[in-house]
């Protein structure tokens, strides 16, 4: 039996009021309308590959990475056109290097287009479990309607044939040639047709008929789920007219989080899956259904083991944990979208390629040393990350060379002292510098983000994230850095 044995998803921290966005642009190019709710907005130092590795984290509480046996990762944000982004992610969830990776992109079905991949793989018994990650940060053009309805987050499943929490008993997937969203290489923003032509045409049609195929070829009725889950597009009120064309009662339709979080493109049918499976319970069936390019549905049927995986922080935990982002000028600063002036220090150093290479464990993993000796962990930033060199002595015994792979990414840590520095150049004012004491044992230096200035002190409990530090050349240069614990 085929299905996901685990799920996880990430919100931002942060929230931007559409009203914010009206005030704006007093409704120039918005219809003079402003919509309703807010949007979740990756920080400054968020991308999809760090959305993604909140989400897999999430999704993997209790599961080793040395036995994933792959790991897909669909985003129409990938940062980079040459360069694998599920190989990053597994390097930084720390998966063995004989797995399976693989980018998917070009459609907001991505996703599930993913999914079936891993499902085909998994049937065939060339896998036995791999998870399967989407994400995006999409831009929508300032003062439009996009640019109020775009959202960003992330989610992640655990497919394979073990300890399933959902079997999926059927599927049924179309293809369909018609560009009503696009973004062309050369784009920043999101682009769109005419309205009624992408929802009649695309979007309502086309869902339609994989839904109707999938609940025919199982013989099922709107009546026989508990949930019906699928993709929403910006205009919300489409959502709820397909739900009726179908004969779907309100109450059984997923909520699309439009008002709280925005529409995630790639990564938007996924998390309302996971939304689904956190109040699901054995015996549901549930409707899954994603739109891009054509159409996947699936049926799902919940399992006894769903109460093995209720202690994610899913949606309803990042739903709960939120910081509104106060103006709309810090929203563009941290999109990039206006030039800042630049920090009178000398340049950075060029970004090496063979440093990052040699440092990569720990770098992208997190890792330090323990002693063999006394058992003292260690870490030390690599020079590749602001550091020094390699620790060899240690330092409370001077045992010499005796040390062993020790992790701190999944590590809490209490700050031991701290410092604002309000002369270097960041889209968030002012660099927080700390200095942080892990519990079991070693300390080291790290930023501090999502962070409230004003509420940072000694003593603070906090946690590893995995964020961007800049962009060098060509190269995106990713980091750890701590944040005070989201609760």
């Amino acid at each position: 039996m085929v299905g996901i044995t685990s799920y996880g998803a990430y919100i931002p921290l942060h929230r931007l009021s559409r009203a914010e966005l009206h005030r704006a642009w007093g409704g120039i190019g918005m219809l003079g309308m402003s919509v309703p709710g807010e949007k979740a907005v990756a920080g400054y130092d968020e991308d999809s590959i760090t959305m993604a590795v909140e989400a897999v984290f999430d999704c993997m509480r209790d599961t080793d990475p040395k036995k994933v046996g792959g790991l897909f990762f669909a985003s129409t944000t990938h940062p980079y056109n040459e360069k694998q982004s599920s190989a990053y992610i597994s390097a930084v969830v720390d998966m063995e290097r004989e797995i399976r990776t693989a980018d998917f992109s070009g459609s907001l079905r991505a996703g599930t287009i993913a999914m079936n991949s891993a499902i085909d793989a998994i049937k065939a018994g060339a896998l036995n479990n791999v998870v399967v990650a989407a994400a995006d940060t999409r831009l929508g053009a300032p003062s439009g309607l996009m640019e109020q309805s775009c959202g960003d987050g992330s989610a992640a499943f655990i497919l394979g044939d073990k300890d399933v929490i959902a079997s999926i008993e059927a599927s049924y997937t179309i293809s369909d040639e018609f560009a009503g969203v696009w973004r062309a290489d050369v784009d920043t923003f999101v682009r769109s047709w005419e309205d009624r032509m992408v929802l009649d045409t695309g979007y309502s049609a086309l869902l339609y008929e994989a839904i109707s195929g999938v609940m025919n070829k199982c013989n099922l009725k709107p009546g026989d789920f508990a949930k019906a889950v699928y993709y929403s597009p910006l205009d919300v009120r489409a959502h709820n007219k397909l739900a009726r064309n179908l004969g779907f009662d309100p109450a059984q339709v997923q909520d699309s989080m439009f008002m709280t979080v925005g529409n995630t493109g790639t990564a938007l049918a996924m998390m309302m899956l996971v939304a689904a499976l956190e109040e699901a319970k054995a015996g549901d069936k549930i409707l899954f259904a994603n739109y891009g390019n054509g159409a996947d549905a699936f049926v799902l049927e919940v399992t006894d083991a769903i109460e093995r995986v209720r202690d994610r922080r899913g949606i309803k935990g990042h739903l709960d944990s939120k910081r509104m982002v106060n103006n709309y000028e810090t929203y563009l600063r941290w999109r990039n979208l206006i030039p800042l002036e630049a920090a009178q220090r000398p340049e950075l150093a060029p970004a090496s390629i063979s440093a990052i290479r040699r440092s990569r464990k720990e770098i992208l993993a997190l890792y330090g040393v323990k002693c063999k000796k006394c058992g003292t962990p260690q870490y030390r930033a690599p020079a590749s990350a602001g550091g020094r060199t390699p620790s060899r002595i240690c330092v409370i015994c001077q045992a010499k060379d005796e040390f062993e792979d020790y992790k701190f990414a999944d590590r809490k840590a209490r700050i031991f002292s701290f410092t604002h520095d309000n002369l270097a150049t960041t889209p968030d004012p002012p660099v927080t510098n700390t200095m942080l004491d892990f519990e079991g044992g070693g300390r080291g230096m790290f930023d501090l983000t999502d962070r409230d200035p004003d509420k940072v002190e000694m003593g603070m409990l906090a946690e590893m994230t995995f964020r961007k530090l800049f962009f060098d050349r060509g190269i995106h240069n990713y980091y750890w850095k701590a944040r005070p614990i989201r609760v």
